[in-house]
């Protein structure tokens, strides 16, 4: 009886060089890497100009995410301190809670896409699709399907089985079968 065919494991270390400064090293290991290319001198000064601004990103994005933080605990004291149910929250003064530290949670998400970029010189395409995963289920948390067409929500539930087959197929790594030594 015939084995199914076994695919090679990725894991392998390779031999390859380190990159290069000028090099993007693209992190994962299905992906095939070009050769070194010599870089002029306005190509490198380009690259240190988008390295501040995406250091500049950076920095902006710490400040929303504290602004962020600060914008949840204003809403929550707003909420709990209204006259008529004081230090109750309803249904709906929980959702919109809820949305507000979703948002801080996806800023957060996005300063870490953007610190793994400084640092490695990559987008780390599978942590954005889990940002846009958690984008999009903030929106569902937030939506009031009273209001809605049901082509709307159709359009968001085809965008989360893309963003979910996605990053399955991102994320998946065949077992290897080991056959038996004869």
């Amino acid at each position: 009886m015939d084995k199914p065919p076994v695919r090679p494991s990725s894991s392998a270390p390779s031999a390859s060089r380190p990159p290069s400064r000028g090099m993007r090293d693209l992190g994962d290991s299905h992906e095939e890497k070009l050769p070194p290319v010599e870089e002029d001198a306005l190509t490198k000064i380009l690259h240190a100009i988008i390295h501040f601004a995406v250091r500049v990103l950076a920095v902006l994005m710490v400040l929303v995410i504290l602004w962020g933080v600060a914008d949840v605990a204003y809403v929550m004291y707003q909420r709990l301190t209204i006259p008529e149910h004081f230090m109750l929250l309803t249904v709906s003064d929980i959702l919109v809670i809820f949305g507000s530290f979703m948002a801080v949670l996806i800023a957060i998400e996005i300063f870490i896409n953007i610190t793994l970029y400084i640092k490695r010189d990559v987008l780390p395409i599978k942590m954005v699709i889990a940002t846009a995963l958690m984008a999009i289920s903030r929106k569902v948390i937030m939506l009031d399907f009273k209001d809605l067409e049901p082509r709307y929500i159709f359009a968001i539930a085809a965008v989360i089985v893309a963003l979910g087959v996605t990053y399955w197929l991102i994320s998946y790594k065949p077992q290897v079968v080991k056959q038996d030594e004869r």
